[in-house]
């Protein structure tokens, strides 16, 4: 039964996605708002079919760690399910993404319109600084910022290394640190077919102002990110 459920939700998500992908290409010119509307709208799609095919309902924790100024997300990457869910969770943002992902027909060109920054994985350097550059003009026009440390997905009870494209940024711009945790994993697995009845819980720990960042030690910083979004993730079943 978890093979037909699961069979039946891989073809309305590879449906939905590039549909919904053209209804935010086409909408773009009429400005980001009118854009991001659709953009929610997949994710609440993807979502109500996740709960009626497969028994996987969604938990928010930790809102109210939440900043009222933009902030760079640092969040643990093992799964499809959080980057489908992360127009749910933040408020509207630029996510840091591998620019191969822009290939992709529609749901590639939807990203790049949506101001994605698209980083070269095979140039550090070059990543790093075109994370400064647009990342922090994104910061100051008023949006979050969401980055995966790990850079790729990472299989459950695994942790991928932690780069530290997430944190450089918050110091040069100046802004807090909001870690997220979550299971996503445990129920979406990474290159799973199957997807498992269950509650997948996305969790944000304590804000770390920018005072704190600005002034923190680079490599210091990085080790908390890692050691509280891991032990979270874990404590979660992810």
């Amino acid at each position: 039964m978890l093979v037909i459920r699961s069979a039946l939700f891989n073809l309305c998500f590879m449906t939905l996605t590039p549909l919904f992908s053209l209804l935010v290409i086409l909408f773009r010119p009429f400005g980001f708002s009118a854009a991001w509307f659709w953009a929610r709208m997949w994710s609440q799609s993807v979502f109500a079919l996740l709960r009626l095919l497969c028994g996987i309902r969604i938990e928010i924790e930790g809102r109210e760690h939440f900043p009222d100024h933009p902030c760079v997300v640092v969040a643990k990457h093992q799964s499809a399910a959080e980057t489908v869910a992360m127009p749910l969770l933040v408020p509207p943002y630029t996510w840091v993404l591998k620019r191969e992902l822009f290939n992709i027909p529609f749901f590639g060109w939807a990203l790049a319109l949506m101001g994605t920054i698209g980083i070269r994985r095979g140039s550090p350097r070059e990543a790093i600084k075109q994370v400064m550059q647009d990342g922090g003009k994104r910061l100051e026009s008023g949006f979050w910022v969401v980055i995966f440390p790990e850079g790729t997905r990472s299989s459950v009870g695994t942790t991928g290394q932690y780069q530290p494209g997430g944190v450089i940024l918050a110091q040069k711009a100046g802004v807090g640190i909001l870690p997220m945790a979550h299971n996503a994993g445990a129920l979406w697995p990474k290159r799973g077919f199957i997807k498992k009845p269950g509650t997948i819980t996305f969790r944000f720990l304590p804000y770390i102002p920018a005072d704190e960042v600005v002034v923190a030690r680079r490599n210091d910083l990085m080790q908390q990110l890692q050691t509280d979004i891991e032990a979270h993730t874990r404590e979660l079943g992810g």
